[in-house]
């Protein structure tokens, strides 16, 4: 006579998430139950073997182990999502660099123009970057190269001006990115835009931590923040 092993795959299929601490329990108590009234109604010419026993009772230590790792796990992932929200909840305020190609020019009261910081990460170092500012009809406004530009994130200032140095009027601009390395070869590179942390919107089930940007950028994850400027 076998344990019914329903039981186990009951335990096992059902999770931390989808039973109550009761619920285990009940079943863990099913699961002795069938194995005293396996032993009182063995056949006594054909006895259980201690292996076999040995197998079964490891069976139901198994599964409170399992049990106790996903209370383990429960804990640590609601300890990391506190950390993920608390680091967000420090940003706020903050100006951060994230995936766009926006370049906001602005004018201060004694007429002069300025830029807001724009960006861009390689995959890897570039030889040559040349970095291009249109306006929102297309036009070319500004242009320039730098050289020797590192792997991963960087950070560009720009005053507002076209390389003949006339201020541009205030509004909103595009930038755009022509990455090569030594021998000439494009390199993939991802534009970044300024953005300010307006706010926090705590994690919802099946969602990170969001931080939100403000009505243009809207709301990005942690990972989406390149650079905190």
């Amino acid at each position: 006579m076998n344990i019914d092993t329903s039981v186990i795959s009951s335990i096992n299929s059902g999770g931390a998430a989808a039973k109550s601490a009761s619920q285990s329990a009940e079943l863990r108590d099913s699961f002795m139950t069938l194995l005293i009234t396996q032993l009182k109604n063995q056949d006594p010419l054909n006895p259980m073997e201690n292996a076999e026993m040995t197998s079964q009772l490891a069976q139901i230590n198994t599964v409170n182990g399992i049990e106790d790792l996903n209370e383990t796990l429960n804990g640590i992932t609601e300890q990391m999502n506190a950390s993920k929200m608390i680091q967000a909840s420090g940003l706020i305020g903050n100006a951060v660099l994230v995936p766009g190609n926006n370049v906001k020019v602005n004018i201060d009261d004694e007429g002069n123009s300025y830029a807001t910081p724009f960006g861009i990460e390689l995959e890897k170092p570039a030889n040559s970057v040349e970095i291009t500012v249109r306006s929102r009809a297309g036009e070319v406004v500004y242009r320039n190269e730098v050289s020797a530009v590192s792997a991963g994130v960087e950070s560009f200032q720009w005053d507002g001006k076209t390389n003949d140095g006339e201020a541009l009027p205030a509004g909103d601009y595009r930038v755009s990115y022509a990455a090569k390395d030594a021998e000439g070869n494009e390199i993939s590179a991802q534009p970044l835009n300024y953005a300010l942390v307006e706010g926090v919107t705590p994690q919802v089930k099946g969602q990170e931590v969001r931080l939100d940007l403000g009505a243009i950028y809207g709301q990005v994850t942690l990972n989406q923040i390149k650079q905190i400027l």
